[in-house]
């Protein structure tokens, strides 16, 4: 059974290939793809470079339901870039973090589309079939982060370029924490 890669592995910045058929070792893969994440306590997403996989596929969590999606695509971005923000219970508001299976510990804010236009493709039968569907909120934050995986893109390329804020998680409390030169951890 394959592992979560981590960073700074190499394989987190290459571009992944476009899946072309759902041959046998395809399948095998894209079903390990799913059951890592479903596995995962605290994982909404998962790329397939982020299990050595350097295919165009991504895996989300949805209510404990895990679906594959293949070659995804952003078709239309709606709205503005934003730094996502939630709303208590009771009414206080505060920025989501953004964490990474690959980056155990780490959060910060990334700015995202609240809403997009994606499609991809799932297998029936053996062959491709493409779909495609309008994201809101925390389904379209995930998608483009499983989604920037697919070109190498990780969540701390945004930080460092929109100088989002950066944590780690230590003890249980959030300190906030700097990202160095060349994006080490360090």
């Amino acid at each position: 059974m394959r592992k979560i890669v981590e960073y700074p592995q190499k394989i987190l910045r290459k571009k992944a290939k476009v899946i072309k058929k759902a041959d046998k070792i395809f399948l095998e893969e894209a079903n390990q793809l799913k059951e890592i994440l479903e596995k995962s306590e605290n994982g909404a997403g998962l790329a397939g470079p982020q299990i050595g996989v350097s295919k165009r596929m991504f895996a989300i969590k949805n209510e404990d339901k895990v679906r594959v999606f293949l070659n995804p695509l952003i078709k239309k971005k709606i709205g503005k870039r934003v730094y996502p923000i939630i709303e208590k219970e009771d009414e206080r508001k505060e920025y989501f973090l953004e964490g990474c299976l690959s980056f155990p510990n780490f959060f910060g804010r990334v700015k995202r589309w609240l809403e997009i236009e994606v499609e991809w493709q799932e297998v029936r039968g053996g062959a491709l079939i493409k779909k495609n569907i309008v994201l809101k909120s925390f389904e379209a934050i995930v998608w483009q982060h499983e989604r920037d995986h697919l070109d190498g893109i990780l969540f701390i390329d945004h930080i460092r370029k929109d100088g989002g804020k950066f944590f780690k998680m230590e003890a249980g409390v959030m300190k906030k924490w700097k990202l160095k030169k060349g994006f080490n951890l360090i």
